[in-house]
């Protein structure tokens, strides 16, 4: 009884803990963007802007439906003074009081308004575009936000691995040291350098690992995940993407940027719109139908032949004349606003050009720095080994191994970095094309 009493008093300790555990999750870079884009607060408004420019269409569209209105009055007068008499002619009597029922139903349809329905049906439409490509150009921007953060802590991870390995290599050192010195062939000046080489290199692995927690809850609020959760990032493919021409890029670019074929769009909303305008000088034809019932008995139902039920069918056409001479000023205007639009083009495929200049000679950039970064490591590798040769022969100092293997860890660190800077240097050039999804 009471072994069973202390495990229950055992599992109450462990048990918040146990709630209170880290989250693992396991994630390559195709899951990550993935779950940010379905996660993203931004999309989701982004959805809801469309759906608001669908309703919006829905609604125009409704404006070509007939209008038909419905209305019922009761009237009760009371005359007071109800006998008229005018001049010598018999004098008129009046009731008292009367009561009258009347009632209305008209329908009307406008026939033709010079088009303009159709022109409010066509710009809204072409906006309800706009809407769609805004929301597509907001999926391109947090796939680049999840990628760039994923890089960042494959960066810091790979990072701590080498930095990892340094002390291990370290550990083995310092004890190579303190042998040598109970033996007498080095100083304890040695033993304390390669203590103090542990020092700095602990010092940096806790940095490293600061920066893991900071990314790493970057990553989970940008994922739309529990903020304990430690992700696990699988190695991103680093194999060197081939390198297009930069004309290829520009192309791409220019046939996927969503910001110019919504600069596209905006000017066919600007040339409907100076056609809407000059649709003002139009006459407007409609035509309607009318039923009334005037019923003057005083009774809800009237007997026979005491109230009149007409029915009128009409057609209207009306023409602001003045229209001809003060709507070219609005049509000016009009053209103006489209000409602005053709101008920011101009100006945003300038600034597309630039981009992606400068974002393909980075990608050229990067990829040059892992090939002098791998030369590099062979050296700092074959300069180690020496130095690790004549240390042991006691004819290098402990300063000139401790610097040969720093050269060789921070060279390992750089490579690893440079990989990733490669990797996200071919996602910025995708992203600046548009196609990033690639």
């Amino acid at each position: 009884m009471r072994h069973h009493i202390n495990k229950l008093i055992l599992t109450a300790l462990l048990l918040p803990g146990a709630l209170y555990a880290q989250q693992v999750k396991k994630l390559d870079l195709n899951e990550a963007v993935a779950l940010g884009i379905s996660n993203s607060k931004n999309l989701k408004l982004s959805q809801n802007k469309i759906d608001e420019a669908v309703a919006r269409l829905a609604t125009v569209k409704d404006n070509a439906l007939p209008s038909a209105s419905a209305s019922f009055l009761y009237n009760h007068a009371e005359i007071p003074t109800n006998t008229l008499s005018i001049g010598g002619a018999n004098p008129i009597h009046l009731p008292k009081r009367a009561d009258a029922f009347v009632g209305t139903v008209a329908v009307e349809e406008l026939i033709y308004s010079g088009g303009k329905l159709k022109y409010a049906e066509e710009s809204t439409r072409l906006l309800t575009e706009v809407a769609l490509l805004d929301a597509d150009k907001d999926k391109e921007e947090i796939s680049y936000a999840v990628i760039n953060t994923y890089y960042s802590l494959y960066k810091i991870l790979q990072s701590k691995k080498v930095v990892a390995q340094n002390l291990e290599a370290i550990a083995g050192q310092l004890k190579q040291a303190q042998r040598f010195f109970e033996q007498g062939v080095v100083t304890k000046n040695d033993v304390l350098r390669f203590q103090l080489q542990q020092a700095n290199v602990s010092l940096t692995d806790m940095e490293i690992e600061n920066n893991r927690k900071v990314i790493n809850y970057n990553l989970d609020i940008l994922l739309g995940l529990d903020e304990n959760t430690d992700i696990e990032i699988s190695d991103p493919d680093n194999a060197l993407k081939p390198v297009g021409t930069l004309g290829s890029y520009l192309d791409m670019a220019f046939s996927s940027r969503q910001e110019l074929k919504q600069l596209d769009i905006q000017n066919r909303v600007a040339d409907v719109n100076i056609k809407s305008v000059k649709a003002n000088t139009l006459p407007t034809v409609g035509v309607g139908a009318n039923l009334y019932y005037i019923n003057p008995s005083g009774k809800f139902i009237p007997p026979a032949d005491q109230f009149i039920m007409p029915i009128t069918l009409g057609a209207n056409i009306s023409w602001n004349i003045g229209n001809l001479w003060t709507n070219k000023n609005k049509v000016s205007e009009a053209r103006v606003q489209q000409k602005s639009i053709g101008l920011q083009k101009d100006i945003l495929t300038d600034h597309v050009k630039t981009e992606i200049n400068k974002n393909f000679q980075d990608y050229q950039l990067a990829i040059s720095k892992i090939r002098v970064l791998e030369t590099s490591i062979a050296q700092a590798t074959e300069n180690d080994k020496l130095l690790e040769s004549k240390y042991k022969n006691n004819v290098a100092s402990a300063i000139d191994r401790i610097d040969a293997e720093t050269l060789l860890y921070q060279a390992r660190i750089n490579l690893e970095i440079a990989k990733a800077d490669a990797g996200l240097a071919y996602y910025t050039l995708l992203k600046s094309t548009g196609k990033i999804s690639q």
